[in-house]
């Protein structure tokens, strides 16, 4: 059986690992990025405008920045979509704008599904995706899904999988702050870095998150960036946003928001996550 055609809009790091899984797995996959130089060399056709790339795709996969990023593109893909086709919506964005994009894209044919995880995690398969929306779309998505997420999570309506992704991301940005604090604290103490982050990664706060950021702590100038913190600036306000509309208390968010600002307005918002350590290290007095 013929693998069905895919559609990929939006090709940074997240997305073009995700074309990488689809195509090995014999999917033909037609892309589109706003910058098609970043599409270049991928195992899939390049097309110049949202509508082109999906049409004639019987599952489109997205993977965006931002909200408006994702608006921007949908205004011009729904019009390119056939009539069965599913969009799984992978962007990191507000509950209410997957409500918004679903409205548009009509007859509960978009599942959010947004996916936690790193780029290493793309290529081996193994993402776990957090689905919001119908069942019966889902059941038709799972095959396209799998290619990158080893578990798929249904977790109720359109928006369900974005909330879950935020709440998610609210665990993974508070961590990431405890790590960075933590080892600078441990180096200012006289405990070499690398000897310290492998007792945090033995440690009972050994989370996945851990093991797959010690390169990008023990060595940060050879690591390259994974996740960037001017992307991080953007899920605290996302997360800040919905916490505020449900009335949910969480004053740690707001520490943390705090430090990422810093950390954008110091020239850090393009270096990776990580780099929250390097920040502390510049701000602590002798």
């Amino acid at each position: 059986m013929t693998a069905a055609p895919v559609a990929v809009i939006g090709t940074g790091r997240m997305g073009a690992a995700m074309v990488g899984r689809l195509a090995g797995a014999g999917h033909p996959v037609t892309v589109y990025n706003r910058t098609p130089s970043r599409a270049a060399g991928l195992p899939a056709v390049v097309a110049p405008t949202p509508a082109e790339a999906v049409a004639g795709a019987a599952f489109v996969v997205v993977s965006l920045a931002d909200d408006d990023a994702v608006r921007a593109v949908y205004a011009d893909l729904v019009g390119g979509l056939t009539p069965d086709a599913i969009v799984l919506e992978t962007s990191t964005i507000h509950p209410d704008t997957v409500r918004e994009l679903a409205a548009a894209v009509g007859d509960g044919r978009l599942l959010d599904s947004p996916v936690s995880g790193s780029v290493a995690l793309v290529s081996q398969g193994a993402l776990t995706a957090l689905v919001g929306g119908s069942a019966e779309a889902l059941e038709q998505a799972r095959p396209v899904l799998s290619t990158f997420a080893s578990r798929v999570l249904h977790l109720g309506p359109q928006g369900s999988g974005a909330t879950m992704k935020l709440v998610v991301n609210s665990v993974i940005h508070g961590l990431n702050q405890a790590v960075a604090e933590a080892l600078v604290l441990a180096e200012r103490a006289g405990i070499d870095r690398t000897a310290a982050y492998d007792v945090l990664a033995a440690s009972a706060v050994a989370a996945p998150f851990v093991a797959y950021k010690r390169d990008a702590y023990v060595n940060p100038d050879a690591a390259g960036v994974a996740f960037a913190l001017d992307l991080v600036a953007k899920d605290l306000r996302l997360i800040d946003a919905l916490a505020t509309s449900v009335g949910a208390r969480m004053p740690q968010l707001a520490a943390n928001a705090a430090v990422v600002a810093d950390a954008v307005d110091g020239g850090y918002g393009a270096q990776d996550m990580s780099a929250l350590a390097a920040l502390l290290r510049s701000g602590v007095t002798d």
